[in-house]
């Protein structure tokens, strides 16, 4: 089995390789939850979302969000009313919201839910928020303190940032499969995801930095960087803002002590010698996934 510690897109693309390679039932997502939100009344989890959709085959890929041949009446007729517009949600993407909701309110889990969604499109990767507790991604910001998505949507995180909280992972409970999917993988992976918003609110939680420690030579990297630059969202300028080197290298920095190797994309192989003094190992391929054939040849590294 191998396990993907996974936030939205990056991740999303790196599952759909690798399920083209492996059998997709001996894939786990450990998905992270600090950027999901309440609000219309509806319970939203944009990174199960949309790894569900990609792996379903059902993702807006023009959007890089939500369902494919969306409409928008409902969110049309909400702002006319003068109501919250400005997070968007398609007509097909609020049935599952609607239904998550409900199962929340009937007592079900979120991640008895994401294993209900899946199994209803097809998906047979296993998908696990890395705690059924609410955590929340939260930005100190020059525009005041922003939650998760009034910062990357609202604001389209273009606020300048000078700390992140994750409000309630110290209390967070690891669940009982999200533990024995991290502790008894034959590989852990870091997907291509943002560190400081993605990865790092599940490291958060007690328990997942203390087993990627322990396993270190089992946890395989892919860097999100690619010459000093992410190829999607604010994760470079991020590092920027929180002090952290914008490169591969302050990615590796970051993850100090919880990765046995990396992988990095052809265009930053001149730093290999430098992260492998870091006392790692270091693969070098394309990281780009958006041709077939590159996806395909990185799934094939990371499994190797």
């Amino acid at each position: 089995m191998i396990t993907v510690l996974s936030g939205g897109v990056g991740a999303a693309r790196l599952l759909r390789a690798l399920s083209d390679v492996i059998d997709p039932s001996q894939l786990t997502a450990v998905v992270n939850v600090g950027d999901d939100l309440v609000l219309h009344g509806l319970t939203i989890c944009p990174d199960l979302d949309t790894i569900t959709y990609t792996l379903a085959g059902l993702n807006n890929d023009e959007l890089g969000w939500g369902l494919r041949g969306e409409t928008w009446r409902v969110m049309d007729e909400l702002a006319v009313l003068g109501g919250e517009a400005w997070f968007r949600l398609g007509d097909r993407d609020l049935a599952t919201h609607l239904y998550r909701s409900q199962r929340l309110s009937d007592g079900a889990t979120k991640t008895e839910v994401a294993a209900e969604l899946a199994r209803r499109h097809g998906v047979t990767v296993r998908l696990l928020p890395v705690t059924d507790d609410p955590i929340a991604t939260e930005f100190l910001t020059d525009a005041g303190r922003l939650t998760f998505q009034e910062y990357f949507v609202r604001h389209h995180h273009n606020v300048v940032v000078s700390s992140i909280d994750v409000v309630g992972a110290e209390r967070a409970r690891l669940s009982d499969d999200v533990r024995r999917a991290l502790q008894d993988a034959g590989r852990v992976v870091i997907a291509p995801s943002n560190p400081l918003i993605s990865i790092d609110p599940m490291l958060r939680i007690p328990g997942v930095h203390e087993i990627l420690r322990e396993r270190r030579d089992d946890v395989v990297a892919v860097s999100p960087i690619i010459q000093g630059a992410a190829l999607k969202g604010p994760a470079d300028r991020l590092l920027r803002e929180l002090g952290h080197e914008v490169s591969t290298l302050g990615v590796v920095d970051f993850y100090e002590g919880l990765v046995g190797t990396w992988i990095i994309d052809e265009a930053d192989a001149a730093l290999a010698e430098a992260i492998r003094s870091r006392g790692v190992r270091v693969e070098v391929t394309t990281t780009v996934m958006a041709d077939p054939v590159n996806a395909e040849r990185l799934a094939k590294v990371v499994l190797s």
